[in-house]
């Protein structure tokens, strides 16, 4: 694990096993194919997954909508979740990658956190997913906007829940954005990002493998053509549709004005540059404010080679961030031999998160135990209980004070 030195990440690696337990696997095994491992995390629909989903339309205060979706056990789909406020339960928040694929590591996530206790849900940005488009406004790369009033309404809905959020690929870049500009006023305890994008701009001039690339492009391009007409208004589609490469459509989309002049953000026109001051995940990363574990493997033919890719000064000077890195495992697969019913990735990220609760339970209870004793500092040398990833459940609503653990603050925040 590379990141600063501090008393969370000596914790982590103390009480996070599955950390050192994935295992490379042999030269002769497909899992040892980078591309292979990534075909199987985005397009293989686990066979024996018995998660189902109840689904919340949210109207955002411009009118348009995203949704969210509750997952649940069971064979068949089930009603509309009505879940008591009194709950306590954890929520699991998933944002899938950008292109609005749910692939079989968000199902994994979803399976995995029911059995450990948490009520997983995963947001949907606006047209993604089944979700209506109901203005001719799509969710620009960083805005965090939508995903805001979709805390909002988790927060509302169970009060007593602590929120968890995992990203997976290109959906980390919202979910680094929304940290980032939220700072400690986030309402989430902590964070993972699953093969995330660091740099976005870079990345969408330069482009993933051909094969990633044409089949990213594809995809996007197919989602988008149900909304032909629409986005006519404020999009020059044959510029949209005739687009050789991810940039080129992203720009068509929100870089460029429509025929009658409109555009489909407010902040739209500015030229590429301008666009991604707006949305670079990383532009307030020193306001986040809690634990980040990014999951990431050398051989990932999405993101690109790790030394040119990944911002290892970023874990090596901001102790919120964490980089667990594997020789392999592809984009989002990470498939190990004899995995069963859990797997690595899902797996890692539930420790970590029951991990960072579990020490700043600790350390609370340190603090107020020194302030009933009248000292000024934290009692040391304690030692820490052992605990399954489920316990968290059984945790009371979030009450620790990230600020007052580390050794510096932070005033700021949006």
């Amino acid at each position: 694990m590379i990141c600063k030195p501090s008393a969370l990440a000596n914790y982590l690696l103390k009480h996070c096993a599955t950390f050192c337990s994935y295992a490379a696997a042999p030269r002769w095994s497909w899992r040892s194919s980078a591309l292979l491992q990534t075909a199987f995390g985005a397009c293989c629909w686990p066979s024996d997954c018995a998660v189902h989903f109840a689904r919340d339309h949210l109207q955002m205060s411009d009118g348009g909508i995203v949704s969210l979706d509750w997952a649940a056990a069971g064979s068949a789909p089930h009603r509309r979740r009505r879940t008591s406020s009194n709950c306590s339960s954890p929520v699991l928040l998933i944002i899938p990658n950008s292109f609005g694929k749910i692939t079989r590591n968000v199902l994994k996530l979803c399976e995995v956190g029911l059995i450990h206790g948490y009520q997983p849900v995963v947001f949907n940005r606006r047209s993604h997913n089944g979700t209506p488009l109901s203005t001719v406004k799509l969710q620009q790369f960083g805005d965090p906007a939508d995903l805001r009033e979709a805390v909002c309404y988790i927060r509302y809905r169970q009060p007593a829940s602590r929120i968890y959020a995992v990203s997976e690929s290109t959906g980390s870049g919202l979910l680094l954005s929304y940290l980032g500009e939220c700072g400690s006023s986030s309402y989430v305890t902590a964070a993972a990002c699953i093969s995330p994008i660091f740099r976005c701009q870079s990345w969408f001039e330069s482009g993933p493998s051909w094969l990633c690339h044409w089949a990213l492009l594809l995809y996007q391009k197919f989602n988008l053509s149900r909304y032909k007409t629409a986005l006519g208004e404020v999009v020059h589609t044959d510029t949209l549709f005739s687009s050789c490469s991810l940039r080129a459509l992203e720009e068509a989309l929100f870089c460029h004005s429509g025929l009658k002049g409109d555009s489909l953000s407010a902040g739209a026109g500015g030229g590429w540059d301008s666009y991604w001051e707006r949305n670079e995940p990383l532009r307030d990363v020193d306001e986040v404010a809690v634990p980040v574990l990014c999951v990431c493997s050398q051989d990932d033919p999405v993101r690109g080679g790790a030394q040119a890719t990944l911002p290892l000064e970023l874990f090596e000077n901001n102790p919120h961030f964490f980089l667990l890195l594997t020789s392999c495992g592809g984009h989002c697969g990470f498939s190990a031999p004899g995995e069963g019913a859990e797997p690595w990735g899902p797996r890692a990220t539930l420790e970590f998160f029951r991990a960072t609760t579990d020490f700043f339970a600790v350390e609370e209870r340190a603090k107020l135990a020194a302030r009933r004793r009248g000292l000024g500092s934290t009692a040391g040398g304690r030692a820490f209980r052992d605990r399954s990833v489920s316990t968290c459940k059984r945790l009371p609503a979030c009450a620790h004070n990230i600020h007052a653990i580390y050794s510096w603050q932070r005033s700021y925040t949006r």
